[in-house]
């Protein structure tokens, strides 16, 4: 008997056609400008971090590939209950990892790098048991690239430093966050 449905096959051709055309110009229309402001900081956060224009852009294409992917996903209800209940737990643990970054922006000396290295970690691993049954190995992967590039502890470190080249960027970046939560977005 053969298993075909033009619904799953709609998904497919989405998921496909929408990771392809993850450019800046695709970003402004997924996304709301906070977002893709936040999104501009991490590139520029990325570039100067790693001196690599090349590896910057694949992370952040790496990121707006991997959310339209999970909304497509959400968009056509794919996630079991289970799922779903593990999309509430990464949601809570995505706030609680920037309401901690902010935190230690705003604070003097409380920047932990073990802190933000384990929720980014976490993070990263229930996203991946999110979206493991339902996403390529190849975009497992592009999960994993993105939160260990951000948890690397030397940009993290770099990006914590007061006086460093990456705090105004990290101010942005706070700034962008703290509009997604009042915003109830994050």
């Amino acid at each position: 008997m053969e298993t075909f449905s033009s619904k799953d096959m709609a998904m497919k051709a989405q998921k496909k056609i929408l990771s392809r055309m993850a450019s800046k110009s695709m970003v402004h229309m997924f996304i709301d400008d906070n977002s893709s402001e936040i999104l501009d900081e991490l590139y520029r956060v990325s570039k100067k971090h790693t001196e690599n224009r090349d590896e910057a852009q694949k992370v952040v294409k790496n990121m707006i590939k991997i959310a339209v992917k999970v909304g497509v996903l959400f968009r056509h209800e794919k996630f079991s209950a289970e799922e779903l209940s593990l999309a509430q737990d990464f949601r809570k643990k995505l706030h609680h990892g920037a309401m901690t970054a902010i935190s230690f922006q705003e604070v003097e000396f409380t920047f932990d790098k073990n802190v933000m290295m384990e929720l980014l970690s976490e993070c990263r691993d229930l996203l991946v048991k999110l979206v493991e049954k339902h996403l390529t190995a190849k975009s497992l992967d592009r999960i994993r690239h993105v939160f260990n590039h951000y948890s690397d502890p030397d940009l993290l470190t770099h990006l914590y430093d007061p006086k460093g080249t990456l705090w105004d960027n990290l101010t942005k970046i706070c700034t962008g966050l703290n509009r997604m939560i009042e915003e109830g977005k994050l």
